[in-house]
């Protein structure tokens, strides 16, 4: 079975000038968030770069950490296209198991690539700085569907190793950590290959 990680739905109507203002301040609040890093974007800030009014602003993100929210929003589509369609391992094509340790990988990279925003975005009104694992956990007990895994509790396992892969741990990483991004992804994606290696083992 390789279909949707997660339906994403048709998109919802929109007219034709708030689509524009939602790309322009989508754009310009990646560009303040690389100039400046995310501890200085601000609603003012960003209606200033956008060229639109802060009620504008207010209407499209809420609260500041609805910029961020945005971003992540979008970011995680163009993720969930890639495991939808994109070239296997990651995509459609190769095994289950395989499968499994490329997201488990690429779900690493983005977690940690994404930890500024992520952190950003809390708002007071959610634990976590990310989506509550859902995506992760329909791909993880997909595939785990696929696998000889006789007298196994399969919901129950999709939703343990989707806590091991979306916790806490990856998104509070510190970013003052003295071990470089790449080096913490590849730490984090051997040990999720290792882990499901061993829970697929026949």
């Amino acid at each position: 079975m390789d279909g949707p990680v997660l339906p994403l739905g048709p998109p919802r109507a929109e007219r034709a000038d708030a689509a524009r203002n939602r790309v322009v301040l989508l754009a310009a609040a990646r560009e303040l968030l690389a100039e400046q890093g995310a501890g200085k974007v601000t609603m003012d800030g960003l209606a200033e770069r956008a060229s639109l009014g802060k009620g504008t602003v207010f209407r499209r993100f809420g609260t500041r950490a609805g910029i961020f929210l945005a971003l992540l929003d979008e970011d995680e589509r163009v993720f969930q296209e890639r495991v939808l369609s994109g070239p296997p391992p990651l995509g459609p094509g190769a095994g289950p198991v395989e499968r499994l340790v490329a997201y488990g990988r690429a779900r690493c990279c983005f977690l940690v690539e994404h930890q500024e925003v992520a952190r950003a975005a809390l708002d007071g009104r959610a634990p976590v700085p990310a989506g509550d694992g859902t995506l992760s956990r329909m791909h993880v007990r997909t595939l785990l569907g696929q696998v000889n895994l006789a007298g196994a509790d399969v919901d129950a396992l999709a939703l343990q190793l989707t806590a091991a892969l979306e916790g806490p741990l990856l998104l509070y990483l510190s970013t003052e950590d003295a071990v470089a991004a790449d080096d913490r992804i590849e730490r984090f994606a051997r040990s999720w290959q290792d882990l499901v290696e061993r829970v697929c083992r026949a």
